[in-house]
């Protein structure tokens, strides 16, 4: 079976507004919660990520290990610009600084995974992963946004009602 994916340009453009102070951080089971090595730690909704970021589509296709080929259609907002909004802490003029950044993704039914920043990265791997609002032209607000990685084979990393987003660094491995 051949697996095909499409990042096709954005649908809209709109502005990102500041973040207000009663959007930092504040735990709520409606909301995408974004902290770790950030100078702006953000908490959004689904409506949040359509509205204040450019949305783009995806048209996958997936193995799936129980139901076989999965087609879907995504839109929503690249996940790179969304956590440059939240402004790492890492020196973007310095590649090696960046590519030491994961990110961990965690969904509501505690399924997570992790991905580098330089998966995500123009100067790296430049992957176009979302931060989906809707998937097959329905609405993900009451289910909560899903991690779309289009170069993927399988779905395992398709995260669905993403409750979380970690970004930082780990500790580097011991030495022998």
């Amino acid at each position: 079976m051949t697996r095909t994916s499409r990042i096709d340009p954005p649908s809209r453009t709109t502005a990102v507004r500041p973040a207000a102070p009663e959007d930092a951080v504040r735990a709520d089971a409606r909301r995408l919660v974004i902290r770790g090595q950030l100078r702006r730690p953000l908490a959004l909704t689904v409506a949040d990520l359509r509205e204040r970021w450019r949305q783009h589509r995806a048209a996958v296709v997936f193995d799936c290990a129980k139901n076989g080929p999965r087609h879907h259609t995504f839109h929503g907002p690249l996940l790179r610009d969304v956590i440059d909004t939240a402004e790492p802490t890492f020196d973007a003029r310095r590649r090696k600084d960046r590519s030491r950044y994961l990110l961990t993704v965690t969904g509501g039914d505690g399924h997570h995974t992790v991905l580098s920043w330089a998966e995500i990265d123009p100067d790296f791997g430049d992957a176009p992963i979302l931060l989906a609002t809707a998937m097959d032209g329905r609405g993900l607000d009451g289910a909560g946004s899903q991690l779309v990685v289009p170069s993927d084979r399988c779905g395992a990393r398709y995260i669905s009602a993403i409750g979380g987003i970690w970004v930082g660094t780990c500790a580097p491995p011991e030495r022998p």
